[in-house]
């Protein structure tokens, strides 16, 4: 069983096809690049785990209105709210975050999608 579902065991598959997706969100300026590197492929392991995917990783931004992002832009893709969150709060990703933290300047955010 993985990670990812073990995390809503009391609810039903149907009923968890009916939970918003959730979705990773990170405005990453990076700094120390050699650093990053081995944040970015830890990271990725690490949510794979948690079910998440990658939505974008880093393309390029075409700015349509307000302030540009200060760096590059990644999206991750989870189930549901319960499982992103599992993702951000686990003991596995927290050690590989402190790596973020000294490569790179970020804003991390979770926003819940809609039910289909």
């Amino acid at each position: 069983m993985s990670i990812a579902s073990a995390l809503l065991p009391e609810i039903s598959s149907a009923d968890t096809q009916q939970l918003p997706k959730a979705y990773v969100m990170a405005e990453i300026e990076v700094v120390d690049a050699s650093t990053y590197e081995s944040y970015k492929s830890a990271a990725a392991a690490i949510a794979a785990q948690y079910g998440g995917r990658y939505i974008v990783r880093g393309g390029e931004i075409h700015l349509a209105e307000g302030d540009a992002p200060s760096g590059r832009v990644v999206v991750l893709e989870f189930a549901n709210l319960k499982a992103a969150q599992a993702f951000l709060n686990s003991d596995e990703y927290r050690s590989v975050a402190e790596i973020r933290h000294k490569a790179a300047k970020s804003r991390i955010m979770i926003v819940e999608g809609i039910i289909p």
